[in-house]
């Protein structure tokens, strides 16, 4: 049996912030799940573990959604269950073999609302090419649950010609993002009308294995590490990978995608967009000599006409992102603290 590691984590409870994404999530992690469940959580946790089985490279992960409202301008928690996993497989560049769902579900939920989301689990999947092979539904007491949660279990096999890791990531490397940011996180706070904002806004959610396989065509060779920024939004990502490769991660705000509803609701909330979750869209570090062929194959798959490159990896500072304004001032952008838009995935 493996023996476990020390806890370091010494938080007295668990909190909202402990699942958004950010640094709470990350000492959670790392300070008590990581070292007592040991093996290869210790590494560079990634959206799916890689694991060899035979002569093929397969890849699991496990998601969890929690989104409220059930419904939302764009999407619905069973087609974001579906996308959301599907996309952590894409993540390591690996196709999707076969998908497992479970239903927790609030008693006095309307048959309605859950065949609806079944029906969206359904869609997805086929639109996908990917089969949903199991599950399990529980049902809890009534107020519980906020009428459904969705877990799901993606299995995939993993594109030969890919090797991506943190280990791979080089200064000098480009960092591309597929699309605007924010979409998603600002549609879903504005889905519950607790903002005197209007905009016509929805959710970016979606599947990115498309896009992936374009780079995989053009730039394999070159194509260093991906992560779709979801809870914690771009900041979050390119943090961890700082942490991670021990470089610096320079940004040019100027060139991130950003759309102006989005803009204008967290310059209204006090809220940094690079913080934001995502649901349909991915970052990739990539060699240098492949980061415009790159761009170029994104940029002519549909719904990737937005892609940008929007920084480089560097020696300093190291383990941090800077980000430098289009006036020539910059700031390092730090993890997500706290919780500033809860329940959104």
């Amino acid at each position: 049996m493996r023996s476990a590691g020390a806890v370091r984590f010494r938080d007295p409870q668990i909190e909202m912030a402990h699942g958004a994404g950010g640094k709470a999530s990350r000492r959670l992690v790392e300070g008590l799940i990581a070292p007592l469940l040991g093996g290869p959580l210790l590494g560079p946790l990634m959206d799916a573990a890689v694991l060899e089985l035979g002569a093929e490279r397969v890849a699991l992960t496990a998601d969890a959604f929690v989104v409220r409202p059930l419904r939302f301008p764009g999407g619905s928690i069973g087609e974001l269950a579906v996308n959301g996993t599907l996309n952590d497989l894409a993540m390591a560049a690996a196709r999707p073999a076969a998908l497992v769902v479970t239903l927790v579900l609030e008693a006095g939920l309307a048959a309605s609302v859950l065949e609806a989301e079944v029906r969206a689990i359904a869609a997805a999947a086929e639109r996908a090419g990917v089969g949903v092979v199991g599950g399990d539904t529980k049902v809890v007491e009534h107020g519980k649950a906020d009428g459904m949660y969705i877990t799901t279990t993606g299995l995939g096999i993993v594109d030969p010609r890919a090797r991506l890791s943190p280990a791979a990531v080089r200064p000098g490397d480009r960092v591309l993002l597929s699309g605007p940011i924010g979409d998603h996180g600002i549609t879903i706070l504005l889905a519950r009308g607790e903002l005197d904002f209007e905009a016509s806004l929805c959710s970016d959610t979606r599947p990115v294995l498309p896009f992936v396989e374009r780079l995989l065509d053009v730039a394999a060779d070159g194509l260093r590490w991906m992560r779709d920024p979801t809870r914690g939004g771009v900041a979050s990502a390119l943090n961890e990978l700082a942490v991670d490769t021990r470089l610096g991660v320079g940004l040019l705000e100027e060139m991130i995608p950003l759309r102006d509803q989005v803009r204008g609701a967290c310059e209204l909330l006090g809220l940094d967009p690079l913080h934001i979750a995502n649901e349909g869209q991915f970052l990739a570090v990539l060699a240098p000599e492949v980061a415009d062929a790159a761009l170029a194959a994104v940029r002519a798959t549909p719904g990737g006409e937005a892609a940008a490159l929007i920084g480089e990896i560097r020696t300093e500072p190291a383990g941090a992102v800077l980000s430098t304004a289009p006036y020539g001032g910059a700031r390092i952008v730090d993890m997500l603290v706290g919780d500033p838009l809860p329940r959104i995935c």
